[in-house]
């Protein structure tokens, strides 16, 4: 039956139709205009409305017309005119891509262009590092590596081992630093300042006009799970995106085999490879939040960037002083949660009653902390007067403060409560 009423002439056939299941349904009343342009007034009840809404798109598209669906004083009542023109079902569609997939469906969500559009943000400001190295003259080999530049007066951010000398690992490299743009421009930089410990460098260049420069956002943002997206040039290859995930916002050093100073890391699943040291990590919003300085060679989606915010510490360190300073007190220290202490109490009774703290299970001998006064198993509260729930606190507070005593409060087994004073020294990133 409704595939007869489907007839070429859609706005005669409508009507037809409406005629048509009238008989089903019933409450259908049709009143004719005596008009040349052959009007049709179509009143509609309330079971025939709730079948017309629950018909299939075909179905829909001949008979339920938007204009058909006015309502005066409560019922349904409208003219609608043959020499109307037909509107295109298309046009009740929403549009693809830009309303609907481009747009993230709330803030912090992955649309179809946010890697693009952060990839566009930062990419500009992506440059590569190329350092050559010679010997009384001759070159015999060249590092490569990425960067990012900081501010528009030329100020590169980069990874330390990019710019370091092939004979030794711990010393700034003398041949000429090499930096290309983006759009292609090449320059020639200086070294300003490295770090080998932290593998953070900055490289200058001069430019007539103002270079462009990424966003700095903030890495203690981040949690495991977000996007992210690495840039840099791998293998020279310049102008190269990848993205992946935050897996661990906090990897220690020594997580990583790694010894000295205590060090922590971004870890993302970001493809990584030579070259790529140096470039920035950037979120979705464009921002950097990390430096990319190294992977796992033996696996595959193991890469480490170094924190934006511990970055930003480090710039303002060879600002002000030249090179980075850090304080050092001779302690083994461990995070306390309240699952931890939970554990140390029903081990031991005389565990200090404590909701956090900093416990520390070793103390060097002869160092800054032994003098002090500190012994195994002394649970930090405060540190230089202020409430301290993590080894990461205590290290911000310490900054670069070298020979400044600072009050500790610890305590001890059964509650006993020591104020001790320590006095840092500067740290030997050998030992």
């Amino acid at each position: 039956m409704f595939r007869r009423l489907l007839t070429p002439r859609p706005r005669r056939s409508a009507a037809t139709g409406l005629l048509a299941l009238t008989a089903f349904y019933g409450g259908a009343a049709l009143a004719s205009s005596s008009s040349s342009s052959d009007d049709v007034a179509v009143s509609i009840s309330a079971p025939l409305r709730q079948f017309l809404s629950s018909t299939s798109e075909l179905f829909l598209r001949d008979f339920t017309l938007p204009s058909l669906f006015s309502s005066p004083a409560g019922g349904f009542f409208t003219r609608y005119s043959s020499t109307s023109p037909l509107p295109d079902s298309n046009s009740y569609r929403e549009p693809l891509g830009k309303n609907r997939d481009d747009a993230p469906c709330c803030p912090g969500c992955l649309g179809r262009n946010s890697i693009a559009e952060a990839a566009a943000a930062a990419g500009p400001a992506v440059v590569n590092i190329s350092v050559v190295q010679g010997l009384y003259g001759p070159m015999f080999g060249k590092s490569i590596g990425s960067g990012t530049i900081i501010d528009p007066d030329g100020t590169i951010l980069t990874c330390a081992h990019c710019v370091a000398d092939f004979h030794s690992m711990r010393r700034v490299s003398k041949g000429k630093v090499g930096v290309t743009l983006q759009d292609g421009r090449e320059f020639e930089g200086i070294v300003v300042n490295a770090d080998f410990l932290s593998d953070i460098a900055v490289v200058k260049i001069q430019s007539k006009t103002p270079l462009p420069a990424a966003k700095l956002g903030s890495s203690s943002k981040l949690r495991p799970g977000d996007w992210v997206i690495a840039l840099g040039c791998p293998l020279s290859l310049q102008n190269t995106i990848t993205s992946g995930i935050v897996s661990c916002v906090d990897r220690k050093s020594s997580d990583l085999g790694l010894g000295g100073v205590r060090r922590e890391y971004l870890q993302t699943d970001c493809a990584i490879n030579e070259g790529n040291s140096g470039g920035p990590l950037v979120n979705l919003d464009g921002e950097v939040v990390g430096v990319n300085i190294m992977k796992v060679a033996a696996a595959d989606g193991l890469s480490f960037a170094v924190p934006i915010d511990s970055v930003t510490k480090i710039v303002e360190q060879f600002r002000k002083n030249g090179r980075v300073v850090r304080p050092w007190l001779g302690l083994k220290m461990l995070d306390l949660n309240e699952m931890k202490i939970a554990q140390f109490k029903e081990k031991d009774a005389s565990f200090p009653d404590v909701v956090k703290g900093v416990l520390v299970p070793v103390v060097t001998p002869g160092s800054p902390a032994d003098r002090a006064g500190f012994r195994p198993g002394d649970v930090v509260v405060e540190f230089d007067g202020k409430p301290v729930g993590g080894i990461k606190e205590i290290i911000d507070i310490m900054e670069d403060q070298v020979g400044k005593p600072l009050k500790v409060l610890v305590k001890r087994a059964n509650n006993k409560s020591v104020t001790l004073t320590a006095v840092p020294e500067e740290a030997d990133v050998d030992r």
